[in-house]
């Protein structure tokens, strides 16, 4: 799908120069932040620099893009969310870190009058309800992503295989909702769950908590792993364990798994095509901005990559 396409599914499709501070008063354009987890992710990268060309693109609001250093660098979001509120943004658009500790300073950027836009990562509802708030959600439907990666390895391995699950942080909806896909797929697919750990969405953790993982359990057949970072650090340790056979399904469809699914190591992975989410959380802020009033969910693409329709 291509990025137009992407906005048209999504609603979201519109018309930011990216400009110094010095001359926003003068422009009147509207700023917005841009609030993203780990840039040590390829797919926060990735998301940047689709945000980033978009507004240069569209030409009528200025962007300010932030991440953070690794994904529970929380304190790192939270003072990102204070400082913009600090500059007097406009809006903010944000990936949070984790769906809890990062609603109170969001609730304060909304009382402060700035427009809110949830992507990627859904604030927790129940949260939500509590402090008596609905932010708009501009995402996919990580469960359903992840039981479409699931099945594939359900189906490679058939009933009775053994397979474990790399889970992503469990502060964030998106890591709750894709464990939840994958064990759709085990039940499904009538696999054999042996274990299931987090790593946090990090490389080197995920290479420790599988190798971990390998040394509890030797007959490990499959892994879910809930992001493609974390696949990388699963592959180094099958690869330094000799299991040559374990066959893993991830989430992200990074450039860098391209190898590993080329290879056959990585059956498949979960395209939500990352470089364009922030552009539809861009857009749908500018419609905020503008006087529309969006809440609930905006849903957006996603799709099963695998060696044979990877391009």
């Amino acid at each position: 799908m291509d990025r137009r396409a992407f906005l048209m599914a999504t609603g979201a499709l519109g018309t930011v120069t990216l400009l110094p501070r010095t001359m926003r008063a003068a422009s009147k354009k509207p700023t917005i932040g841009l609030v993203m987890k780990s840039l040590a992710n390829e797919f926060f990268k990735d998301m940047q620099e689709g945000a980033v060309k978009h507004a240069q693109e569209r030409g009528d609001l200025t962007l300010i893009p932030v991440g953070i250093q690794s994904e529970t660098d929380i304190d790192g979001q939270i003072a990102a969310v204070e400082n913009l509120v600090t500059r007097h943004v406009d809006a903010i658009v944000i990936a949070p870190a984790d769906s809890r500790a990062l609603l109170p300073p969001i609730i304060r950027a909304a009382k402060a009058g700035i427009k809110i836009v949830n992507i990627d990562v859904a604030f927790d509802k129940a949260s939500m309800q509590r402090h008596n708030v609905d932010i708009p959600f501009v995402g996919p439907d990580n469960r359903e992503g992840a039981k479409m990666s699931g099945a594939v390895l359900a189906k490679a391995l058939g009933k009775g295989g053994k397979v474990v699950i790399i889970e992503g942080n469990p502060g964030a909806e998106n890591g709750v909702q894709r464990r939840l896909g994958f064990m759709d797929a085990i039940k499904e697919g009538g696999l054999t769950l042996l274990d299931s750990r987090t790593a946090h969405w990090e490389t080197e953790e995920a290479n420790t908590v599988f190798t971990n993982m390998l040394t509890a359990h030797h007959d490990i057949q499959g892994v879910m792993s809930a992001n493609d970072a974390m696949t990388l650090g699963v592959s180094k340790a099958v690869d330094a364990s000799g299991h040559k056979d374990i066959k893993i399904v991830s989430f992200d469809n990074i450039p860098a798994l391209r190898p590993l699914l080329k290879n056959g190591k990585v059956l498949a992975t979960i395209d939500q095509f990352g470089s364009q989410l922030a552009a539809a959380g861009i857009d749908n802020a500018m419609k905020e901005i503008q006087g529309q009033t969006l809440t609930g969910w905006i849903k957006t693409p996603l799709k099963l990559i695998t060696p044979e329709n990877m391009g």
